[in-house]
């Protein structure tokens, strides 16, 4: 059963630094709640975030903002919720920023402050054994295919299908769900017949035998934390330049296999609210 975001504080997940022995690097006055650095999450999306069998949060994006938190000697906690509302809870001052994997575009660069920190591309996937193959953008026409809704997956998958539709083929038939897992659930139960998934989450689904990947690489674009507050934004960004200068950073993307923005630095992208 999901949790609406109004409820969402109350599966805050404290993961305090025990035994502080330096100061906060982040003022208390630049936080949602000085108690802690607050990130909404949706661990739907393996390997970069998603509950073990024990339930609790794993994955790159997971101890990826753990590092950060510990280096600036702040606690960190995070909110699970659906990718939706994240935006509007953010507005709302909910909690500090999101931490989901999302895809950067200029639109949310403008309401939030956005720092890129990995890259990735979309996969199309069917259902293992399915035999159905799909080499390419152009081979969706006239099919269903099911989408995250609101994700950049989706924006993307609408623009193919404008384009299908403006050369004369088959609209797509486009299925929205509310999180990758209802996607691929909606995949394996036959609703749909492709998967519009991003590249890692639909390799690690590969590797457990549920999908196969017919076209992937698409898309691609870089993936991007989000903040309210700019100072906080400029925090988590020279940590994480420092995690690249010491070598951890690359450590923590070798290990989940991801792809590594291809940068020294990290920094604000974009103009920020107002």
């Amino acid at each position: 059963m999901r949790v609406p975001w109004f409820l969402a504080a109350a599966l805050l997940l404290p993961l305090g630094v025990a035994a502080q022995t330096c100061s906060p690097a982040i003022p208390a006055a630049d936080l949602v709640a000085p108690a802690s650095l607050q990130m909404a999450i949706n661990p739907t999306l393996p390997p970069q975030q998603f509950v073990d069998a024990s339930g609790e949060l794993q994955g790159l994006n997971v101890d990826m903002m753990k590092e950060v938190a510990r280096r600036l000697c702040v606690p960190m906690a995070f909110v699970r919720m659906d990718f939706p509302p994240m935006f509007p809870a953010l507005a709302a001052a909910r909690f500090d920023g999101i931490d989901t994997g999302m895809f950067w575009t200029e639109e949310r660069s403008k309401i939030a402050y956005t720092v890129p920190y990995a890259q990735q591309a979309i996969s199309i996937t069917v259902a293992a054994g399915s035999g159905l193959k799909i080499s390419d953008e152009a081979g969706l026409a006239g099919r269903s295919a099911g989408v995250e809704v609101n994700a950049y997956q989706e924006r993307w998958l609408r623009g193919v299908d404008k384009d299908i539709v403006a050369k004369g083929g088959k609209p797509i038939d486009i299925r929205t769900f509310t999180t990758a897992t209802d996607v691929i659930a909606a995949l394996r139960a036959g609703q749909i017949e492709a998967a519009i998934l991003i590249d890692q989450t639909a390799k690690e689904i590969v590797r457990r035998g549920v999908v196969e990947i017919t076209a992937t690489g698409l898309g691609g674009a870089p993936t991007t934390l989000v903040f309210r507050n700019r100072a906080v934004a400029e925090k988590v960004a020279a940590t994480l330049t420092a995690m690249k200068k010491d070598g951890a950073y690359d450590a923590l993307f070798d290990r989940y296999g991801l792809t590594k923005l291809p940068a020294d630095s990290f920094s604000i992208r974009g103009t920020g609210p107002g």
